[in-house]
């Protein structure tokens, strides 16, 4: 949606030529970030039939499943990771987020080249929800395809000796999302114990079909033109983000609030995700990632 259905992709000398461009630059350190920028791993996938290609009419190639036509073929990419990261004065050729994953299941050997060679300890990845029916209105991967691949990829670091970690990026408050569905992806989180920095709450922008969803609530794209949940009031936004930030005691709060209100009272006590009530050693004052910046 973001970047429009047609990859665009420059020849291997184009990209090389600009890196060795980069490396005389005064500051260069050795190291290029984000080779492939948003579509890190769609280089040169392109539909491999021109007349289909001329009179298709699906608004994406990789949704609701990856096209027929569609070249998923990674080799030219892993070809083009080998040849950069052999150039003088690279000494890591980076990719840190942009990973089309459901795509990446199709090459084992890409899974395994980007672990071994071009993950710098962490490697952000947009699942964006766990839902299944919020993840039709995103037009995302199935969420068992985020899990695959992240099974593919530890298994790669650990054959390459390498303590690597994926950061899942999740949003909350999408059309679609109810309290409901954000108390599955709270659950999956703590099961994991994965603690998100950074959480985003959805806004509506212009010329983007979520948007669309947002201000109608009737989801355009599916045949019935599904009548759609939107969670528009303010405390219900602050609510599904705080889900997000269980950890985080400053959350509590409006964690408990938001249990209370869909009657999942087991979830608050000693052994739930909230206590019935915050302790008074708790500073909630102090923001949760500082708390301990001055251990010694």
């Amino acid at each position: 949606e973001h970047e429009g259905r047609i990859i665009q992709s420059r020849s291997e000398e184009s990209v090389i030529k600009e890196i060795k461009r980069i490396t005389q630059e005064e500051g260069f350190t050795g190291y290029i970030s984000d080779l492939g920028g948003p579509t890190a791993n769609m280089y040169r996938m392109n539909c491999r039939d021109t007349k289909a290609l001329h009179s298709c009419r699906r608004p994406s190639c990789i949704y609701p499943g990856i096209c027929g036509h569609l070249e998923t073929d990674h080799q030219p990419l892993i070809q083009l990771y080998k040849k950069t990261r052999e150039l003088q004065d690279v000494k890591k050729i980076l990719i840190g987020s942009g990973v089309r994953y459901d795509l990446a299941l199709r090459s084992l050997p890409y899974i395994r080249e980007l672990a071994t060679h071009h993950t710098g300890g962490y490697l952000k990845l947009a699942p964006e929800h766990i839902s299944t029916s919020v993840l039709k209105i995103m037009r995302k991967p199935s969420f068992e395809s985020y899990d695959e691949f992240v099974r593919q990829f530890n298994k790669f670091s650990k054959q390459a000796n390498k303590e690597q970690y994926i950061i899942p990026y999740f949003i909350a408050a999408h059309p679609g999302s109810s309290m409901e569905d954000m108390i599955d992806a709270l659950l999956w989180l703590k099961e994991r114990k994965l603690r998100l920095d950074q959480v985003q709450t959805f806004l509506p922008t212009p010329m983007s079909e979520a948007t669309a969803v947002y201000y109608t609530g009737i989801n355009s794209l599916s045949r019935s033109m599904d009548g759609v949940y939107v969670p528009r009031g303010l405390k219900e936004r602050k609510i599904q983000k705080a889900f997000l930030r269980y950890h985080d005691t400053a959350s509590w709060d409006l964690i408990r609030e938001g249990l209370i209100k869909i009657h999942r009272e087991d979830l608050i006590g000693k052994k739930g995700i909230v206590p019935a009530k915050i302790p008074n050693s708790y500073d909630q004052k102090r923001p949760f990632h500082r708390r301990h910046n001055n251990r010694k």
